[in-house]
């Protein structure tokens, strides 16, 4: 069973928001990364670029597949996880700690369409 943390918020297309006043630090969930197995390339955004909730912003290519990444919301790019650039696999050994993208988030409204922790669970298990 995938790590499902509580407090953060989950899309169906299996990125989190963890949300810390204005900013959302974005990533892929454990269960993502799991099914992805060895990650080697992250594909981010530029700092200052624009992200709209349901709509790609980069990729994660791994030995097995590349997946796009959808942004769970609107906002604009604050910081790329730069660690990533030498060491995609962090996103393996530790999905969580490892985000991706940091955003201010235009509308806390859009929360509100994400899963908490236990319906992405739900979801994961179907």
């Amino acid at each position: 069973m995938a790590k499902v943390l509580e407090g953060l918020y989950y899309s169906e297309s299996h990125e989190y928001v963890r949300v810390e006043g204005d900013f959302g630090y974005i990533g892929i969930t454990d269960y993502a990364q799991n099914a992805l197995g060895n990650v080697v390339y992250v594909d981010m955004p530029e700092v200052d670029d624009e992200v709209t909730a349901g709509e790609e912003f980069g990729a994660v290519e791994s030995v097995k597949a590349a997946s796009d990444l959808m942004s769970p919301v609107t906002g604009v790019v604050v910081e790329v996880n730069e660690d990533l650039e030498d060491q995609p696999e962090l996103i393996n050994s530790d999905a969580y700690a490892n985000w991706i993208i940091k955003v201010t988030i235009a509308d806390k409204g859009e929360l509100n369409d994400l899963m908490d922790a236990k319906a992405y669970a739900e979801f994961c298990e179907k």
